[in-house]
């Protein structure tokens, strides 16, 4: 019964295709997994707009969407009728063609990196074995959609706001990558369904993921930090900082235009956090052996959300960084951390089984760590801090 739960979406999908001749079955079953895909998560879009409205509502002591259905829980759908229903306003001096394009392009990448995401046991799209590469390949095209939507507009806030944004990006996107090279460096493999297996092992009943290593857990918050600025989510929202820049790359955008930008901001923080799941918490594998016979698309979804709450109890709590701030924490702090990290993720491959390792690599990455930051702070050279009142 419950091998059966867990592969009840395969089941599914061979009952459906079997009506169809041999010859089209393969496409029939990829299709259908692309209906999923693109089903699924937008439904957790809406589901989490109004998830993230009112947790914030509830950190800012005041009340959330509480109006539209039951506790508010249709107003995803108010949101989206009067997105469909609002006019759509191009300025007359833009570029018509990419000023459509633009959000569609963001769109369509994220969705292409769902296609790798291994959901649960046998739920793959396309089990490519350069999957890691394929996905960096498709989030990389979102920096190309956010330049053209703030070269298109003909206004010098939303192409400030795409420059800025772009250049957070890039940067950010160098700690992405660094950070998974480690994970491939132990795996063996750019396949994500291959780093799924490797993690999917127990001793004494404990899962092997790599956050449970010292190497694991310094990329994976690394990791987490550059996904953060990636999907510009606080205290990273510098391109969307409406007091400098009204409203950042997407100014002279409205309507459902604006709404696909919206929808691809989330679709974005719904697969960088299913590959940190992926690559860092075993993916869809139980956090026990004893829990194997939970469905195992139930852990895959359930560890995405959870990353997804992180997202949101930051986005209330945290402050917005300045661009100076955020630019030097990048290149000055993470990278070089990221880049060390890498050299003792070999160390931790070729010293072999044994206590040694685990003191080398965590004495160095908490050495490196309180060096470099205090290296850091000396520079600022902080003064005592000073109050002054109108009079």
């Amino acid at each position: 019964m419950a091998a059966n739960l867990d592969q009840i979406f395969i089941l599914l999908r061979d009952w459906l295709v079997s009506f169809l001749p041999a010859l089209l079955r393969p496409a029939a079953g990829v299709v259908l997994g692309v209906v999923a895909i693109v089903c699924v998560f937008p439904a957790l879009f809406a589901l989490t707009t109004v998830f993230e409205r009112k947790g914030l509502a509830r950190i800012q002591n005041r009340l959330g969407p509480n109006r539209v259905g039951p506790f508010g829980l249709l107003q995803p759908m108010a949101d989206g009728v009067k997105s469909l229903t609002k006019e759509d306003i191009v300025p007359s001096s833009a570029n018509a063609g990419v000023h459509f394009l633009a959000p569609l392009v963001l769109v369509v990448a994220v969705f292409m990196g769902f296609a790798v995401l291994p959901m649960g046991r046998n739920m793959v799209l396309v089990d490519m074995d350069a999957g890691l590469l394929f996905f960096f390949a498709m989030s990389a095209s979102s920096e190309l959609a956010v330049f053209m939507a703030g070269w298109s507009s003909r206004n010098k806030y939303s192409l400030l706001g795409a420059m800025r944004a772009v250049a957070q990006m890039i940067s950010y996107e160098v700690v992405l990558l660094l950070s998974s090279v480690s994970v491939v460096m132990i795996a063996g493999s750019l396949s994500l369904t291959k780093i799924v297996a490797a993690q999917n092992v127990y001793s004494g009943g404990l899962p092997h993921w790599y956050i449970f290593t010292p190497w694991g857990l310094a990329s994976f918050v690394m990791y987490a930090i550059a996904t953060t600025a990636e999907t510009n989510r606080s205290p990273f929202d510098l391109p969307e900082g409406e007091s400098e820049l009204v409203a950042g790359y997407h100014t002279e955008y409205s309507g459902f235009k604006f709404a696909l930008f919206f929808l691809g901001e989330y679709l974005a923080m719904f697969s960088i956090s299913g590959l940190g799941v992926t690559l860092f918490l075993g993916g869809w594998s139980a956090p026990c052996s004893g829990l194997e016979w939970v469905p195992s698309w139930i852990w895959f979804f359930g560890k995405m959300m959870l990353s997804i709450f992180v997202f949101i109890w930051m986005r209330g709590t945290l402050p917005r960084l300045r661009q100076d701030q955020l630019m030097n924490f990048a290149w000055k702090f993470i990278l070089p951390l990221t880049l060390l990290d890498l050299f003792v993720t070999a160390l931790w491959r070729f010293m072999g089984e044994g206590w040694l390792r685990w003191v080398v690599s965590t004495a160095i990455l908490v050495a490196a760590y309180v060096l470099l930051g205090r290296a850091e702070m000396r520079k600022k050279h902080y003064g005592p801090r000073s109050y002054r009142y109108a009079e």
